[in-house]
């Protein structure tokens, strides 16, 4: 009999509080099996997979923009200032490239249920470029219903930017806000003043013209306890119909590493009073009648429905477009390199820009089931297969001894300190698959479909 190998970093450790102390630190904001082998894809290659038609059940449009007119403390996604007459040439190419794959069998064959336009900073896009860009979009075939979402900040945006948007057909709009605190917003070097933010937030949800998400980070230097209970505050009262909680995560690379490095940061949250944060963020917004959808999202209307980011989770064909975009053609999955240079090159020429291919992932159906589950809090066992859900009890149960879990006949569902620790356990699960793989095989895992929320957004 074969002996399951269990570590802390897949179970968690035992521990009174789970919520603070049952993993170290949370390191990543994605996790993923892992292991995936690249393919070596020749143009010809390439070009037969747009004439072929998708096999796939649900599908979704990542457009990437990697503009930015200033960088943020904390973050290491930074790629391009925001300069208008190379955003303009990089959106003309853009729109050519979606222009001519959306005449192709692959896009025409099955309809798109979700937009996203991420970076970067989309809405730093000038009003002109927006409304090429809603025209080239409409170009693919979108269900009646289709999320369309344009992500970005409030600065800037300004009416004729808003109304260009609405009238291009985009109807979701989600906007780094990150803290309403003043002083936490100018060391994060974040534009505008809590009363500005405020201000656009009313004026844009006044008449419910389309879906408003703001994201929040807890952890940001100067934001402590009382000033995150404000912003929770705030987002609650700012008539937004979604928010986001994310926790800041140290990365190399960022201004705010480096002021860390000497000396220079100033008081920051540690790893168990962000927990904290979480917590009251999470129960303060469900007191005042907030639904959960994810580990991290909340609505406050069923108007928001965050279809893209649960797409993305649970393992949606994901077409990604723009230098820097992730996503998947055919079950392979793609990333595209960052370097505009080469981008615009193989633009001009008709060819693949550069970038990475892997081979399909044999467990890609499985593997979104668990990591979508996490990520919403709850695995239903009946959608798992039954010899699968006898060969996880072991980890599943170890998560309920710890607090980070409940079993029932039907599923797992996670506690507080579970969603806290959500991206955690998805890794633990993996690593219990790689180290433990039933009936003795491996399988691989595709490269994340999603470069907004995961490779190519600044959100934690």
């Amino acid at each position: 009999m074969t002996t399951l190998q269990l570590s802390s970093t897949m179970t968690g450790l035992c521990t009174p509080d789970p919520l603070k102390f049952a993993f170290t630190a949370k390191t990543s904001a994605h996790a993923s099996r892992g292991g995936a082998a690249p393919l070596m894809l020749d143009d010809a290659g390439w070009q037969a997979w747009w004439q072929q038609e998708s096999e796939a059940k649900a599908r979704a449009l990542y457009i990437h923009i990697p503009f930015c007119r200033k960088r943020c403390s904390f973050c290491n996604f930074f790629e391009n200032g925001a300069n208008p007459t190379r955003m303009s040439r990089y959106m003309e190419a853009l729109c050519g490239s979606l222009r001519q794959a959306a005449e192709t069998p692959l896009v025409q064959s099955r309809p798109f249920s979700a937009v996203y336009v991420g970076g970067g900073t989309p809405t730093d896009m000038a009003a002109g470029d927006l409304a090429r860009l809603a025209s080239a979009i409409r170009r693919f075939p979108l269900t009646v219903d289709a999320e369309l979402t344009l992500e970005g900040r409030l600065n800037g945006f300004d009416d004729e930017k808003w109304q260009t948007a609405l009238a291009g057909g985009f109807n979701r709009f989600s906007f780094g806000v990150q803290s309403f605190d003043t002083r936490v917003r100018q060391q994060a070097a974040r534009f505008d003043d809590r009363e500005t933010l405020l201000a656009r937030l009313a004026a844009l949800t006044r008449h419910n013209e389309a879906v408003i998400v703001a994201d929040l980070i807890f952890g940001l230097p100067g934001q402590d306890e009382a000033v995150w209970r404000q912003d929770i505050a705030d987002v609650m009262a700012s008539g937004v119909h979604g928010v986001d909680l994310y926790q800041l995560i140290s990365m190399a690379g960022t201004n705010l590493a480096r002021a860390d490095e000497k000396g220079t940061l100033g008081w920051a949250a540690d790893g168990q009073q962000r927990a904290v944060m979480y917590a009251d963020g999470a129960r303060t917004l469900e007191a005042g009648g907030w639904e959960r959808l994810s580990c991290s999202h909340w609505r406050r209307t069923d108007a928001e429905q965050s279809r893209y980011n649960q797409m993305a989770k649970w393992g949606a064909e994901i077409l990604p477009f723009g230098a820097g975009a992730g996503g998947d053609i055919h079950g392979h999955g793609l990333m595209y390199g960052r370097d505009l240079a080469p981008w615009h090159e193989a633009q001009a020429k008709g060819v693949r820009a550069p970038g990475m291919v892997m081979r399909p992932n044999p467990d890609a159906r499985l593997d979104g089931l668990l990591r979508g589950g996490l990520d919403t809090g709850w695995l239903a066992l009946s959608q798992l297969p039954q010899g699968l859900v006898s060969h996880l009890m072991p980890l599943f149960e170890a998560w309920q001894r710890h607090g980070l879990a409940r079993l029932s006949a039907e599923r797992l569902a996670l506690t507080l300190a579970g969603r806290f620790w959500n991206v955690n356990l998805q890794a633990g699960l993996f690593e219990y698959l790689r180290c433990n793989p039933p009936g003795g095989s491996k399988g691989g895992e595709r490269p994340s479909g999603h470069p907004g929320k995961m490779a190519g957004h600044a959100r934690v």
